[in-house]
């Protein structure tokens, strides 16, 4: 019996088509969000990402360096959705639109677990948590997450004025505690130094890399998610460059959203999700590290199962590089028992 037979009570996907310079209530959710993660479909715009922990109208830009800022973005998180205001890189008129969103626990509390007090906002049923914390600048610090299971992905950015720092990407198919990746670039897998320490199921531990994570006196979020059996799904997979037969990888449940990166490659992340594309064969595609409007290309190539995902692609490399190792993380639609294919 799955532990979540309705992932959209958990994370959802929504559309929506801007009519700003007004502000809008999206309403198709069916739980108050805790990150809403907006893209504009139809242009070249930034990505935005905004939270509950943080604040209505505290933006982040997960293709860029920049420092939280305050727009008239996400302007409330409300029961059974949110609501845009005249940001136009959430609801410029007539422009096309996208959220990827996660429930989390609402208000915050304080956490002690690590060496670092945090503010945590923790789904412990669905295995997310926002997380926020200033750092202190020592090595090999820890920060409590609330998850109650050892983190799969997190992700981490240095919020305060006067920094320029990345969003680096902690993935549990890591075999070394030196590799990194950084959701705004789209790089190979690199190393430095004891990047992350040994994470756990009640604290993130953050290494050496003091500079990223950890300066003394900045403020972080850390967004982080744990594996929930049919309902999330963290891994690896090996492209074989076989046009038309690429690897199938079994998630346990149908897809509504999977996020891609070719570790081995200078090529760029890549989002797919049944909101934006309904059917198979999925070419429709955004990318977390630039501004750049959705792509539909026959390159980039998926179908998403009752059960998992099959790659079908062989030229394009961000997904069936022949010999390359590429890391995924998935949510599901439906778990496999209640799925029905497409």
């Amino acid at each position: 019996m799955p532990i979540i037979k309705k992932p959209n009570q958990h994370f959802d996907a929504v559309l929506w088509t801007g009519n700003g310079p007004s502000s809008q209530n999206i309403t198709s959710l069916n739980f108050q969000p805790d990150l809403v993660w907006v893209k504009n479909r139809s242009s070249t715009r930034k990505h935005n990402a905004y939270d509950s922990v943080r604040g209505t109208s505290k933006r982040l830009v997960p293709d860029d360096v920049a420092v939280e800022d305050t727009v008239a973005g996400v302007t409330a998180f409300n029961s059974n959705g949110f609501t845009v205001g005249d940001e136009g890189d959430v609801n410029a008129s007539t422009l096309t639109f996208v959220g990827w969103t996660w429930k989390a626990g609402g208000a915050s509390t304080v956490n002690t677990s690590g060496t670092i007090s945090s503010n945590v906002s923790v789904n412990t049923t669905a295995g997310f948590s926002v997380v926020t914390y200033t750092g202190n600048g020592s090595n090999n610090a820890t920060i409590g997450h609330g998850l109650g299971a050892t983190p799969a992905m997190i992700f981490i950015k240095r919020r305060d004025s006067g920094s320029t720092s990345s969003w680096p990407v902690w993935h549990k198919t890591y075999t070394l505690n030196t590799q990194y990746l950084l959701l705004d670039e789209g790089m190979t897998i690199a190393t430095y130094s004891t990047y992350w320490g040994t994470h756990s199921s009640s604290v993130i531990s953050l290494g050496t890399a003091v500079g990223e994570d950890n300066t003394n006196g900045g403020t972080y979020v850390a967004y982080c998610w744990s594996e929930v059996e049919g309902y999330s799904k963290f891994g690896s997979y090996t492209g074989n460059g076989v046009n038309g037969n690429g690897p199938f990888v079994y998630c346990g449940f149908k897809p509504k959203f999977v996020m891609f990166k070719n570790t081995a490659t200078t090529q760029n992340w890549i989002i797919m999700d049944t909101a934006r594309d309904t059917k198979n064969k999925m070419t429709q595609w955004l990318s977390p590290n630039t501004t750049g409007a959705e792509y539909t290309d026959s390159n980039i190539d998926v179908d998403f199962l009752s059960n998992g995902f099959k790659i079908r692609t062989s030229i394009g490399t961000e997904l069936n590089g022949n010999g390359n190792a590429i890391i995924f993380a998935a949510f599901a639609e439906s778990p496999f028992k209640y799925a029905n294919a497409r």
